[in-house]
C-alpha cells in the first residue's frame, strides 16, 4: 500500500488500483501508463511539482500527453512565477520518487490545482505513489482530497 491508496481508503471514496509493469529505460512515465493500460492519454493525468516564486511549492495535475502552462499555475496560484522545481526537493516534500508522484498523501500537502479537461471524465487517473501503479477516481474526489483548483492548465501553442 501507497500513503495515496492509503489516503482513498481512509476517506472512503470509490477508486480502483490499477498496476502495470514499469519500463525502467521509459521516462515517460504517463504516457506509459496511458499505453500499458490501453486508456486515452486524455484521460491519464500526470502530477507535476512547481516552485512558486522561489518561495513555496505548488502541484499541477494535467493530462499526460499535454504540457503544463507555468504561466496558467503561477496566474492560478497568485504568483509571479512558476517554474519546475527541483527534483530532490521534490521527493523530500512529497515522500515520492519522480515518476511516481501523486497528488494523494503527500507528506505536506501543497496548493494543488487540476487542469479543467479533467471535469469531462467520470474518472481519472493518476499516480497512485509509485512508478507502474495508478489509482482510478473521480475528479471531484481528487479535488476534494487535495483541497484542488479546477483551472486551464494546458499550454497552448
Amino acid at each position: 500500500m501507497t500513503p495515496a491508496i492509503n489516503l482513498a481508503k481512509k476517506a472512503k471514496i470509490a477508486f480502483k488500483v490499477h498496476e502495470y509493469t514499469h519500463d525502467p529505460d521509459n521516462a515517460a512515465y504517463g504516457l506509459e501508463a496511458a499505453e500499458k493500460l490501453g486508456l486515452p492519454p486524455t484521460q491519464v493525468f500526470k502530477t507535476l511539482v512547481v516552485s512558486l516564486d522561489g518561495k513555496e511549492l505548488a502541484v499541477g495535475i494535467v493530462p499526460v500527453a499535454a504540457m503544463l502552462s507555468m504561466k496558467h499555475l503561477a496566474k492560478a496560484a497568485h504568483a509571479k512565477k512558476a517554474d519546475m522545481a527541483d527534483k530532490a526537493l521534490v521527493a523530500r516534500t512529497t515522500g515520492y520518487v519522480l515518476g511516481g508522484v501523486s497528488p494523494l498523501g503527500q507528506k505536506k500537502l501543497l496548493k494543488t490545482f487540476i487542469d479543467e479537461s479533467a471535469l469531462q471524465f467520470p474518472t481519472i487517473y493518476v499516480s497512485a505513489g509509485r512508478r507502474g501503479l495508478e489509482i482510478e477516481l473521480a475528479p471531484q474526489d481528487l479535488q476534494s482530497l487535495t483541497r484542488a483548483v479546477f483551472t486551464p492548465l494546458m499550454q497552448t501553442e
